[in-house]
């Protein structure tokens, strides 16, 4: 299903852009997405009521020497509020290093998965 996003402002529908973010951390040793699941299981409470926050993946790169987290935010000034709160130095301690963000502006969204099949 295609979508552009959309703010409602008053009486009128403007064209949103949504922000991505993808936070990754390098690892000391390399892992896997098994062994990771219960780690980002336990984080998933802490993101579930986030102001702003649309979505958020979970992620392990398939060398296993980087994961993190692919976010979809609503404003750029929601993500920032995160980055720059109490969770920058909960990562930074967790994975023993900052952590490094990319922000990308998605203008348009493709999501399959209600596309039923014929």
């Amino acid at each position: 299903m295609f979508r552009q996003p959309e703010r409602h402002t008053g009486m009128t529908t403007q064209p949103a852009f949504e922000i991505v973010a993808i936070v990754t951390f390098q690892l000391p040793k390399a892992t896997t997405a098994q062994e990771m699941s219960a780690a980002f299981q336990a984080a998933v409470p802490m993101f579930q009521s986030v102001p702003g926050l649309l979505m958020k993946h979970f992620y392990v790169s398939e060398d296993g020497r980087r994961a993190g987290g692919i976010y979809v935010w609503a404003s750029r000034a929601d993500a920032d509020r995160l980055y720059n709160g109490e969770w920058r130095p909960f990562v930074e301690k967790k994975f023993g290093a900052p952590p490094t963000i990319d922000f990308l502006t998605s203008p348009v969204m493709i999501d399959n998965r209600d596309r039923k099949s014929a």
